[in-house]
Order: C-alpha cells, then sequence, then structure tokens
C-alpha cells in the first residue's frame, strides 16, 4: 500500500479514528432514533412484520419465487444482513438460487443490521427503502450486493451518484428521482433501518449474515460445522460451509421442514 504524502502517521490515524467515530455516531443514531418508544414485546420476530407506525410504514421485505407453484404454507428463514457486508454479498446469490430453486417452498425474510464500522452501509440501507417504496427494492437490494466493491468506500457525493446511478438502472429509467432522493433521507426509512435493528438487538446478532429458521441461528460459518433441529429431525454439518453446501443445506431444511 502506498504512504499517503503530506500526512504523518500520527494525522492519518488521528483521521481514521474520528471518520470510524463518526460512523459509529451516525449508526447508533439510526439504531436508537426512531424506536426508542416502539414495544418491542408485542411483536413476533419469526414471522412476517406488517408496516406499522413504528417501522416507518416499511413492512419485512420478502425474497420468494414469484412463479412457485407450491400452495401450501412456505418455509420461512430470517436473514439479517448489511449491503457492505463482503460475506452478506458472497451468500446473496446463493440465497436467490435456492429461493428459485425451492419453487415457493422458501421464503426469505429479510432485515437491516447495520455494523458500525461500515461507513457507507447506513446510506446502502437507506438507498435500499427508498427504492422499495418505489417497488425495486429486491432489484436494488441485488444490485448493492453485486456492485459493493464499487460504492464501499466512496466519499458522501461519489456515493450519491452512485446510488442514484443504480435506482435509474434497476428502474430502466422508469422510477421517480426526486421521490428517491427525497425518501432516502426520510423519517420513514430512518424509522424502517431503526426497527430492524432494534430487532436484531434484542436477538443479540453479533455478526452477518445470520440466518434463522424457528427462533434457531443457522451457523453456516462456523469452522467447526453446526446443526439445527427441525421439528425433531437433526440436520448437522462438520465445517463451515461454501456457497453450494450452503445451499444444499437450506433445501435440506426445507425438506425437513414440510416432510410430516
Amino acid at each position: 500500500m502506498k504512504k499517503a504524502r503530506g500526512f504523518s502517521k500520527v494525522g492519518v490515524v488521528v483521521g481514521v479514528m474520528v471518520a470510524v467515530g463518526l460512523v459509529v455516531v451516525a449508526t447508533v443514531l439510526v439504531i436508537n432514533g426512531n424506536n426508542n418508544r416502539a414495544d418491542f414485546d408485542k411483536y413476533d420476530f419469526y414471522s412476517v412484520i406488517a408496516p406499522d407506525v413504528h417501522n416507518g410504514n416499511i413492512g419485512d421485505h420478502v425474497k420468494k419465487d414469484k412463479d412457485g407453484t407450491y400452495t401450501g404454507e412456505p418455509v420461512y428463514i430470517f436473514e439479517y444482513a448489511d449491503f457492505q457486508c463482503p460475506g452478506c454479498a458472497s451468500i446473496n446469490p446463493r440465497v436467490n438460487q435456492v429461493v428459485d430453486e425451492q419453487d415457493g417452498k422458501l421464503v426469505v425474510v429479510y432485515r437491516n443490521h447495520l455494523l458500525s464500522y461500515h461507513q457507507n452501509g447506513t446510506a446502502a440501507a437507506s438507498a435500499a427503502e427508498a427504492a422499495g417504496l418505489q417497488g425495486y427494492w429486491k432489484e436494488y437490494a441485488d444490485k448493492l450486493f453485486a456492485n459493493q466493491s464499487e460504492w464501499e468506500y466512496l466519499s458522501g457525493s461519489e456515493r450519491t451518484a452512485a446510488f442514484e446511478k443504480y435506482f435509474t438502472e434497476v428502474t430502466d429509467g422508469k422510477g421517480d428521482m426526486d421521490k428517491f432522493r427525497k425518501d432516502v433521507s426520510s423519517e420513514a426509512v430512518s424509522k424502517k433501518i431503526s426497527f430492524d435493528m432494534g430487532i436484531g438487538k434484542r436477538m443479540n446478532i453479533e455478526g452477518t449474515p445470520a440466518f434463522f429458521i424457528d427462533g434457531q441461528l443457522i451457523p453456516w460459518s462456523a469452522k467447526e460445522g453446526g446443526q439445527v433441529n427441525i421439528d425433531g429431525k437433526i440436520i448437522t454439518w462438520d465445517k463451515s460451509l461454501s456457497g453450494p453446501e450452503f445451499v444444499h443445506i437450506l433445501g435440506k431444511i426445507v425438506e425437513a421442514k414440510l416432510t410430516k
């Protein structure tokens, strides 16, 4: 890595500490800002939460196969992720893959869980929520994950330009850019992100991406492997799962859940 000219090492360290500190403060404000009065005890964290006053009238986002032919009750898996998280970006295509492969048998419910050291994570989540208000959440979320390396360390103005370009692309130019710009910094979007974070905080989520089934964490990235109990059926693995292995395990979970 090249040294930055014109700055002492102390100056660079102080500058980084200040920048990180501002990011942490901003994230804490999002977490605590609008939902201090929310009664989280009345919500079932393992069901789809509808729009209401505490989440800015923006309900849970669900990933499901629109062309699926399954007519029964699908399996619900809950994902907590940060758009600037590399692991979340790498696993996202796999999540989409398994949802498509399950032909309507699986629904993945997505909630924001921001990591304080990600300088653009809050802005990315805000942009995705703003796109969602025009019906493009899934397309925009996929765009953010796929292009994470482009925007993750951009400055504020560069980031804004990139996110607006993504909005134009995912809407094929049909989206309302003025509304998008307004919604990004709206109270409703802030409430939604804060509400999601409030749930994650109460579930003691420590890292992302985190996936839950029937109240159990699916420890897919643990080096020593893991297990889940699906209605008395134990599914185990003995190592950290690769992408294809993760898809396979989710498929086994869905099968076990739907087999009576």
